[in-house]
């Protein structure tokens, strides 16, 4: 027998080796030829640039939502007014705002009705402001006779500040003045032209503030009022009909997000968000990040519940910018579907 022949039975049992690692081959070169699926575009409007918001910020810096399949571009409303207007008006898909916004446009005549599906912030992040450091615990009665800076009647920062206000004794329309008639962009300005004797702020401009020695933090809002839902991202209920997936993802996205910011290094976090503050540096604003982790504002599950709903409601109700015949249900405004099913 020849060589030739008696090679024949082993080319013969190669082939189909040979065969199905060249089928192999071909299969991934066809995968690696097909185009990758396309990002879905959204539209995001936040509410204000703010500290407050970091595990927004690391979701976006860390490609949670490209993961997730979206592309989102981002936009500064100033203001949960023109949030809301920006989503009724269909310039924007999803808004980070107050839910007290979606508590009135309930009550409206609007045909679109927004609808919140995730909550990103337990409670309020403002920090009352001072002109001068005090000695010793600082009392609530200080502020009596005194003008303070707060925000648009109605709004959730006043609404929370009356609430802060009202649990020391105080009456927000009798014993002191609230100043309401200055925009978010001219806070800063306002208080550094000597405007009102106390304030309400925000990081980063409380602790920029305060590192100036313009300002000097006395007590954080939320943590005087407590746990109740803040801010909260929310969209029109058309959008949700037409793109439950789409939210869904960005719900998944602002889960994993909250998970992360739980247990990660305030030194990590501040390099994960320094592209939104470039005025801002690492140890301003991981100081910034320790102060707002210590009050506990950052929600853990991106889920409003109902009992947060009710207080809120509670609370515009005594500050008198909600009739108590206009309370809404809490199915009303919230969907739920999309935070008990974020991964």
């Amino acid at each position: 027998m020849s060589l030739f022949s008696r090679r024949i039975p082993a080319l013969v049992r190669l082939v189909p080796a040979l065969a199905m690692a060249a089928g192999l081959v071909s299969l991934a070169g066809e995968a690696a030829a097909q185009p990758a699926k396309p990002l879905t575009k959204v539209r995001y409007e936040e509410v204000i640039r703010s500290v407050l918001y970091v595990p927004m910020y690391v979701a976006l810096n860390q490609g949670y939502f490209k993961d997730a399949g979206l592309d989102v571009g981002m936009k500064t409303s100033q203001g949960t007014d023109k949030g809301m207007a920006a989503l009724l008006s269909g310039s924007a898909d999803i808004v980070l705002i107050g839910p007290e916004a979606s508590i009135y446009v309930a009550n409206s005549e609007s045909p679109s009705k927004p609808k919140i599906f995730a909550g990103l912030t337990a409670t309020d992040g403002f920090l009352l402001m001072a002109r001068k450091p005090v000695s010793g615990a600082f009392d609530w009665n200080q502020l009596k006779g005194k003008s303070v800076m707060a925000f648009r009647p109605g709004s959730n920062p006043d609404v929370f500040l009356e609430a802060a206000l009202r649990k020391h004794g105080l009456d927000p329309k009798k014993d002191l003045k609230l100043v309401n008639n200055i925009g978010p962009a001219a806070r800063t300005g306002a208080w550094m032209a000597g405007q009102n004797d106390y304030a309400i702020f925000l990081e980063p401009e409380a602790g920029n503030l305060e590192k100036d020695g313009n300002g000097f933090v006395m007590a954080s809002i939320g943590s005087e009022v407590g746990p109740v839902d803040y801010t909260v991202f929310t969209t029109t209920d058309t959008f949700m009909q037409k793109n439950p997936e789409v939210l869904q993802a960005w719900t998944n996205a602002v889960a994993r997000a909250q998970k992360y910011v739980q247990a990660a290094p305030a030194a990590d976090l501040a390099k994960q968000i320094a592209e939104f503050f470039p005025g801002m540096s690492q140890p301003e604003l991981v100081k910034a990040i320790e102060r707002y982790r210590g009050y506990k504002l950052w929600k853990t599950s991106p889920l409003v519940e109902k009992a947060a709903v009710e207080q809120l409601q509670d609370m515009l109700t005594t500050s008198g910018v909600l009739e108590s015949g206009k309370r809404v249900k809490y199915e009303q405004v919230v969907v739920t579907d999309f935070a008990t099913k974020a991964k």
